[in-house]
C-alpha cells in the first residue's frame, strides 16, 4: 500500500479516536499526503497524522497508544 492508497476509513477511525480526547476535532472532510504526513481537513480545521500512524490504524490499531494519539492532538491546527 502506498501513500496514494491510504484507506480513508482508517483516517476516519483515527479521527473518532481523537474525538474521545478532544470532542471539538470535527468531522472528516478530505485528506492529502505531504512529505510523510497525512493532512486531514475536518469541519473545524486540520489534523496532521504521520502516515505511519494511518498504516498502523489499518494494520494493527490495537498497537496505537494513548500517547500516540495525544501527540497528534497537541498539534491540531
Amino acid at each position: 500500500m502506498s501513500e496514494d492508497d491510504l484507506p480513508t476509513y482508517a483516517i476516519v477511525e483515527l479521527l473518532i479516536r481523537l474525538g474521545d480526547l478532544n470532542p471539538s476535532i470535527g468531522n472528516y472532510k478530505d485528506h492529502f499526503y505531504v512529505d510523510g504526513v497525512v493532512m486531514v481537513k475536518t469541519s473545524t480545521g486540520f489534523v496532521r497524522f504521520p502516515s505511519q500512524l494511518v498504516f498502523q490504524q489499518f494494520n494493527a490499531p490495537e498497537l496505537i497508544t494513548a500517547d500516540n494519539l495525544n501527540k497528534v492532538a497537541q498539534e491540531l491546527e
